[in-house]
């Protein structure tokens, strides 16, 4: 499996997502502050699985049709930050498919996912992952979890990664710093949580219009 993540600064990197696929030859695309109004219905060869609708900047999933049969798509809400109460709520943080691999008929669960701002603390968004790894696992019991996307958490990753491996997952940076607007908060946004799942590496791409880099994630289910 092949797969982008790409948070799309309120969407001013759209414009990118056709070169984007056609460089990298991805077979699943996840996309982070997207404007689901004006999302195409296919990106290169990739098709719109679904885009979540509680707010217009949100998240979004494409996926090659040929490669994946989609079984059962779940938008999720998580606990909600300061930041979504007051200003512009983010009532769904997870966008998760159930897929199956048409060619080996194993099933996967595949997520998009974006984390409060930095406004909020850390524990909330260890929270809010604890959560969201947990709603999805509920897609598929016992079948490989892999959601990629913005996590808002660039600095004390150690408790992060404790978090995670207390609930059976894996962490997994990208191998270069994927958020480089502010030179005090730069650091790795972008990664991968996963079950189940053998990561062999996860690619920084080139810079682009967006304050985040996207990520290719290389990876195969065990």
């Amino acid at each position: 499996m092949r797969l982008i993540s790409y948070n799309l600064r309120k969407h001013r990197a759209a414009g990118e997502l056709n070169a984007l696929v056609a460089t990298h030859d991805p077979d699943i695309l996840c996309l982070q502050e997207c404007d689901t109004t004006l999302l195409p219905d296919a990106i290169g060869g990739l098709g719109l699985v679904r885009a979540t609708t509680g707010n217009r900047l949100g998240l979004a999933m494409y996926l090659r049709s040929n490669q994946y049969r989609v079984e059962r798509v779940r938008t999720i809400g998580l606990k909600k930050s300061l930041h979504d109460r007051v200003l512009k709520p983010a009532n769904e943080r997870v966008l998760g498919a159930r897929l199956l691999n048409i060619d080996t008929g194993r099933h996967v669960v595949v997520a998009s996912f974006h984390a409060a701002p930095l406004t909020a603390l850390n524990s909330l968004r260890r929270t809010q992952i604890r959560a969201g790894l947990n709603a999805l696992q509920e897609l598929a019991p016992g079948m490989p979890v892999l959601m990629v996307g913005d996590y808002n958490y660039p600095v004390f990753k150690e408790n992060l990664g404790q978090t995670v491996r207390e609930h059976g997952y894996r962490l997994t940076l990208s191998d270069d710093r994927t958020y480089t607007r502010y030179r005090v908060f730069r650091g790795h946004y972008d990664f991968a949580t996963s079950n189940g799942f053998d990561i062999s590496r996860i690619t920084t791409l080139p810079q682009g219009t967006s304050d985040h880099r996207p990520i290719l994630v290389t990876a195969e289910a065990g």
